[in-house]
C-alpha cells in the first residue's frame, strides 16, 4: 500500500511541477524569443525580395535613362553595400551590427526614390511596360518592408519588456540566462521626409538692367546782340 501511495505522489510531482513552472512563466521568454526571431526573418526575407528586384529595374531604367549614370552607380553600389552587411542570428542583439544593417537599408531606400524620380523626364520610360510591372513590384515590397518592421518592432518590445520585468526579468537571470534586450528599427531623419530631387534647369538670371542715359548738355545761350 505504501509503494502504492510513493508511486502516486511522484506520478502528481510529475504532473504538479511542470504545470506550476508553466503557470509561473517560466515558458514565456522562449516563447516570445522565437516570435521576434520570426518576425525578423520575415524582414530580411523582405529586403532580400527588394534586393532581387533592383538589377532588373537598374536595367530597365538603363535603357531610356543611359545619361542618369550618376544615380544608376549610387543604386549598384548602395545595393552591394547592403548585401555585404553580415547578418546572423546575433545581429539583434548586437547594437552596433543592428545599426549597420539598419542605416545600409536606408541608404538604400534613398537613393532608390531617386530612381523612381527619374521617369518625370522620360515619358517614354514612364509610359514602359516593364517598368511599370517593376515599379508596381517594388512599391509593394516597400509596403510588405514597412509591416515586417511594424511587426518586429512590436514582437521585440514584447520580449524586451518580458525580460527585464517581473516576474520574467526572474527567468532571464537564472534559467534563461541566454536572453539578451533585441535591437528595434527607428525612423532615420531621412526617412521621415520624402526626398526631394529636381530635374528642373536653374532658371537664368534677369539680364542687367541698361545703364541710365547720360542727361542731355544744357543749351547754349545765345550771344547778346552787338
Amino acid at each position: 500500500m505504501s509503494r502504492l501511495i510513493t508511486r502516486l505522489a511522484r506520478a502528481a510531482v510529475l504532473i504538479v511541477v511542470p504545470l506550476a513552472l508553466a503557470g509561473c512563466g517560466i515558458n514565456t521568454i522562449p516563447t516570445k524569443d522565437e516570435r521576434a526571431k520570426a518576425a525578423w526573418a520575415e524582414v530580411q526575407n523582405q529586403y532580400q525580395r527588394r534586393s532581387d528586384l533592383i538589377p532588373n529595374l537598374v536595367s530597365t531604367v538603363q535603357g531610356f535613362a543611359a545619361q542618369e549614370r550618376e544615380v544608376l552607380v549610387a543604386v549598384t553600389e548602395a545595393r552591394a553595400s547592403a548585401t555585404q552587411v553580415q547578418v546572423n542570428a546575433d545581429t539583434i542583439t548586437d547594437p552596433a551590427q543592428f545599426q549597420r544593417f539598419a542605416e545600409a537599408q536606408n541608404q538604400l531606400s534613398g537613393v532608390l526614390g531617386r530612381l523612381m524620380m527619374i521617369q518625370e523626364r522620360y515619358p517614354e520610360l514612364k509610359s514602359n511596360q516593364n517598368f511599370l510591372a517593376l515599379q508596381s513590384q517594388l512599391e509593394g515590397t516597400e509596403n510588405r518592408i514597412a509591416i515586417a518592421r511594424r511587426d518586429y518592432n512590436e514582437a521585440v518590445r514584447d520580449y524586451n519588456t518580458e525580460i527585464r520585468t517581473f516576474p520574467g526579468a526572474i527567468w532571464a537571470n537564472t534559467v534563461h540566462g541566454w536572453a539578451e534586450p533585441m535591437q528595434t528599427f527607428e525612423a532615420s531623419a531621412s526617412a521621415q521626409t520624402a526626398p526631394t530631387v529636381s530635374f528642373d534647369q536653374p532658371a537664368a538670371a534677369p539680364p542687367p538692367a541698361p545703364a541710365p542715359l547720360p542727361a542731355p548738355a544744357p543749351a547754349a545761350e545765345p550771344a547778346p546782340a552787338q
